[in-house]
């Protein structure tokens, strides 16, 4: 039997039926609206609990999320689109003359890049774009002279500081009024938060043809790029923007990294340029590879993409179906837009993260949009009715869980539905927008013709024509056809009006059913140790150097070849057929299981250890984070810690005797020549009080590389304690040595 015309599972929602939703839509926008009008402007928010606005400095703080504000009436702004898409075009102009006359752009505030940029920046070139067609199309707004264009470039050029950094990427905060940024506090920044400028920082470079903001934002894009993990192709969600070093290291599609994939496609579709879409690709092919478990999303390590980071997935992941529909993965899409439904109808709203078992993580519920955007874009994609059923829940779930007398108000807790004082400006801006579009039965419902637009992460429009207006002729990298996929991978889904294979492979989720891989584990034995040995040894794994000719040599007799890769690490691989004799081949086994061995010891989790500076002017406050030995004291088992004056070694791997005294000091010598617990067997026989190893790989820090140990040889006992530290931090102590003559260090696993 074919079906036509009709979707299967819910019952479809009649024409008439869609109408009334579409109007119930428009009454709760008016609500929500009117709240903000009456009970909160000019403020930047509605509290719709205590019905009065959220002002920055006056209002109690609630800390970082606060840095969204900068009374500069961001709901207003964030909503004007959203009253032109809806049809209410009188109010629009209304707003629009209300911006132009009490919006002020120079709060003497620190604000964030990230949601000034989506948000305020996002809301005048929407408003701009919405006043263009009224004029264009509607015969309206023959007043509006581009104020909303002249405000989007004062905020455009109050934002560019930012973006002078050693990266090119935006630092994380600024001050609108002095343009002043806190270099040291602020300079760890999300990896969405660098990298979701380039559609508001282009379509301002193309409205007003000064290409500095369209360049400014390509080359943080260009930027992070370079910093993918090339094994993987995928991305961290923390990183520094003067070094560019990776802080946090988990890789997935939600908070801190979803809008940038959203930007690498949507970018290339407002602007045309195949280097934004061969990025998208690389990605998106990696995510498929590395974080998919079916239709569930699972974060990893950038660095070890087999290996899981979390055991939750967070609600800003419900984008990612709308975004493949765009990618024209429309299969992947249907199935993990179909475990979010199923989610959300558990819990009857997505709680701000729910775990692999799809139970309560974080139960929140803020009023996020993400997934009734996803659910829009798959009913245009397929035109199967099933999703104005889930609008509708959607819908009436607001009304009946969220709705108060003064607006909406978040929900706290979807355990138990009680509400929170906030009422985002993202909820106006984009909850209503989706789910009008959703109900419409055409674009002539619309107040503006969507097909001419892109909209952005905030769901801002800006028109598609932008691409023919570049603002320089600047080479581009270019791909050839070949190179860019551009194809619609499913296109058995998209509308055809037989519906019933989106049904059945809807009917494949089933989250009850659906087993989440664990991380990959090496048993306790990954390899069976080999028979007992007879006579010397000729190698052990503790005893390695892998700088050393002698070693190598003796390897490749066990049939093992090694590799040193950029990083510093060396890896190992063992072929018996290669060995110089069966016995070489049987100590090379043995070599390899001891091996793995200190590498499980070495990779273990373990306490902090620090080094903490005392002479002045430090006096304690500057402390470096250091790794720990496998040999010598441990430091929980030294009370108060170890403390005296740092001296380099001479000769400066310490594998010998110092030129310098060192009794009763701290050496510090650099890694390489010989083994970690000899040169820590040198320190102690001439007097020193402890030992601090740096290591010898350019540019390793802490923050950038893996938990590491230093590795004992399991026979030299070791007296004084001994610490690792990566370059990046050798280097910074090495210095004040040399600058200060003589340096007071505190060794222990706790500052002073």
């Amino acid at each position: 039997m074919c079906l036509s015309g009709q979707g299967l599972g819910p019952k479809a929602i009649a024409s008439t039926q869609r109408l009334e939703l579409r109007d119930k839509v428009l009454e709760m926008f008016n609500h929500a609206y009117n709240a903000y009008m009456t009970n909160a402007y000019p403020a930047d928010e509605l509290m719709p609990i205590a019905c009065k606005g959220r002002i920055r400095g006056v209002t109690p703080s609630r800390g970082d999320i606060d840095d969204t504000l900068g009374n500069f009436s961001l709901t207003l702004v964030d909503t004007l689109d959203t009253l032109a898409l809806l049809g209410l075009h009188d109010e629009f102009e209304v707003a629009v003359r209300r911006v132009e006359r009490d919006v002020s752009l120079n709060a003497d505030l620190l604000v964030s890049v990230f949601e000034t940029n989506i948000r305020m920046l996002g809301g005048l070139l929407g408003g701009h774009s919405a006043a263009l067609e009224l004029q264009e199309s509607h015969n309206r707004m023959k007043w509006y002279n581009g104020s909303l264009l002249r405000m989007a470039k004062e905020l455009g050029d109050r934002l560019l500081p930012a973006f002078n950094t050693s990266t090119g990427m935006p630092m994380s905060r600024i001050n609108l009024s002095t343009g002043s940024v806190r270099r040291l506090k602020d300079r760890d920044t999300c990896t969405a938060c660098a990298g979701t400028t380039i559609l508001e920082m282009s379509a301002l470079s193309r409205f007003t043809g000064d290409p500095v903001y369209e360049d400014r934002a390509r080359e943080a894009m260009d930027y992070l790029w370079s910093r993918r993990q090339r094994s993987s192709d995928l991305m961290g969600t923390v990183l520094n923007v003067e070094n560019g070093e990776w802080v946090r290291k988990e890789s997935g599609i939600g908070a801190g990294i979803d809008s940038y994939y959203e930007y690498l496609l949507k970018a290339y579709i407002l602007l045309g340029d195949d280097t934004y879409l061969h990025r998208f690709n690389t990605h998106y092919q990696a995510i498929k590879q590395y974080v998919a478990q079916g239709p569930m999303m699972i974060d990893v390590l950038m660095h070890k993409p087999t290996t899981a980071a979390r055991n939750f997935i967070d609600a800003l992941s419900a984008f990612w179906p709308g975004l493949q529909v765009l990618k024209g993965d429309l299969k992947s899409a249907i199935e993990t837009h179909e475990l979010l439904y199923q989610v959300f109808t558990r819990h009857t709203f997505l709680p701000e993260a729910f775990t692999t078992s799809f139970d309560v993580h974080w139960g929140q519920y803020p009023l996020r949009p993400e997934f009734a955007e996803s659910t829009y874009l798959l009913y245009k994609a397929t035109g199967d009715p099933y999703y104005l059923q889930v609008g509708k829940t959607i819908l009436e779930n607001l009304e009946s869980r969220a709705r108060v007398e003064c607006g909406y108000a978040g929900i706290k807790d979807v355990r138990t539905f009680t509400h929170e004082d906030r009422m985002d400006s993202y909820f106006l801006a984009e909850m209503f927008k989706y789910l009008y579009l959703l109900f419409s039965s055409s674009s002539e419902d619309l107040g503006i013709n969507i097909d001419n637009y892109v909209l952005t992460t905030e769901a801002h429009l800006l028109p598609l024509k932008l691409s023919l207006l570049s603002p320089h002729n600047k080479t581009k990298t270019k791909f050839t056809l070949s190179s860019v996929d551009r194809s619609c991978s499913n296109s058995d889904y998209v509308k055809s009006g037989n519906l019933r294979s989106i049904h059945e492979l809807r009917s494949t989720v089933k989250v009850d059913a659906i087993n989440v891989k664990q991380p990959t584990q090496c048993p306790n034995n990954p390899t069976p140790s080999p028979t007992q040995w007879v006579g010397p040894r000729t190698l052990k794994a503790s005893e390695l150097i892998p700088n050393n000719q002698q070693h190598i040599a003796i390897l490749k007799r066990m049939g093992i070849t090694m590799v040193v890769l950029k990083d510093g690490k060396i890896q190992l691989v063992q072929h018996h057929n290669m060995a110089s004799t069966p016995r070489d081949a049987t100590e090379g086994t043995m070599f390899m299981h001891e091996m793995m061995e200190l590498s499980k010891k070495a990779e273990a989790p373990q306490n902090p250890l620090y080094i903490q500076i005392l002479s002045r002017p430090y006096k304690g406050s500057l402390a470096l984070r250091a790794q720990p030995a496998q040999f010598g004291p441990s430091f929980d088992s030294i009370e108060g810690g170890v403390s005296g004056y740092a001296v380099i070694s001479d000769p400066v791997d310490g594998c010998s005797n110092s030129q310098h005294p060192v009794k009763g000091k701290i050496v510090v010598a650099e890694r390489g020549s010989c083994m970690f617990v000899q040169k820590a067997k040198v320190a102690e026989s001439q007097g020193a009080v402890g030992i601090i190893i740096t290591d010898n790989v350019a540019d390793s820090s802490f923050e950038g590389s893996s938990p590491f140990a230093m590795a004992g040889d399991d026979e030299t006992i070791v007296n004084i304690p001994a610490m690792f530290l990566f370059t990046k931090e050798g280097g910074i102590i090495r210095d004040l040595i040399r600058d200060a003559g003589e340096l007071r260090l505190f060794l222990s696993n706790h500052l002073k």
